[in-house]
């Protein structure tokens, strides 16, 4: 395992899967300045060997919003409005954006609140997995402000217009099972606080549970996830016809890589495959 770290974000490389850290325990994580800095490089930082992204937060918080203290030099005269845009749209939506956009499959890991921005931070990752402790919400609405970061765009998607629509009204923060319920958490692993799992530790089964499940998703063929990934999003925005047209020319793209010689012949030898990423 190889580590880089600065004083905001530290990245962590094993096997393919790379582990971006937001490491503001102190302000649990919010996307000040110097963490989205720190995220956009790690991002930057991604090569061919990546297979999958881990994003987590350090001192038992995801993520806990966007930088109060931007909020305060607004008030106190030492931000301009213009400056206060520029700020949300450059550095707290402008991370969410580079996370959303991300070229591999990406995992958020929520073993504590996800809240505000957070919780569209974890939004714009493919997939979240939950401990028991983890938390999600949207409440904006208790600083007196709309919903911003891209919630707007990424809650719908995933829970619909009319559930969005509460969650944002309500502000209610949900916990790993409601998340779980509403279809924001694709996963919950581990044991409740207090609880002892079949292992004999609720830290080892969220986390062993966890890593083993990011292992199945690295072992994969890579560029079909990403090409995958690609299409998936595309389907949105883009009519049934259009969407095979996109699938077709993606998959003689990958009839040649030598992830599909293996599947194809995996299949045919009744075995598991062995995806090399290549």
């Amino acid at each position: 395992m190889t580590e880089e770290t600065d004083n905001s974000v530290s990245v962590a490389r094993d096997a393919g899967v790379v582990t971006v850290t937001l490491d503001r325990p102190d302000v649990r994580n919010a996307l000040t300045e110097d963490v989205t800095a720190g995220l956009r490089d790690a991002l930057d930082s991604l090569d061919d060997d990546t297979r999958c992204v881990v994003l987590e937060g350090s001192g038992g918080a995801f993520c806990a919003g966007g930088d109060v203290n931007a909020m305060l030099e607004l008030r106190g005269g030492e931000k301009s409005m213009e400056e206060a845009v520029r700020h949300v749209i450059d550095d707290t939506a402008g991370a969410v954006k580079r996370v959303h956009d991300c070229q591999f499959p990406t995992v958020a890991k929520i073993d504590g609140p996800a809240i505000g921005a957070g919780g569209a931070l974890a939004l714009a990752c493919d997939l979240r997995v939950f401990s028991p402790e983890g938390k999600i919400g949207f409440n904006f609405e208790q600083l007196g402000l709309a919903v911003d970061s891209g919630v707007s765009y990424l809650l719908p998607r995933e829970v619909g217009a009319g559930l969005a629509k509460e969650l944002v009204y309500t502000g209610e923060v949900l916990d790993a099972e409601r998340a779980a319920d509403l279809g924001l958490a694709n996963r919950v692993f581990g044991a409740a606080a207090g609880e002892e799992s079949e292992s004999g530790s609720e830290d080892e089964s969220f986390e062993g549970a966890f890593d083993s499940f990011v292992a199945d998703i690295a072992a994969g063929p890579t560029a079909a996830l990403r090409t995958s990934k690609r299409l998936l999003r595309r389907g949105f925005e883009v009519s049934l016809d259009t969407a095979i047209e996109h699938e077709a020319a993606a998959q003689a793209s990958l009839f040649g890589t030598a992830d599909h010689a293996e599947g194809v012949d995996a299949f045919l030898e009744r075995r598991d495959p062995d995806f090399e990423g290549t």
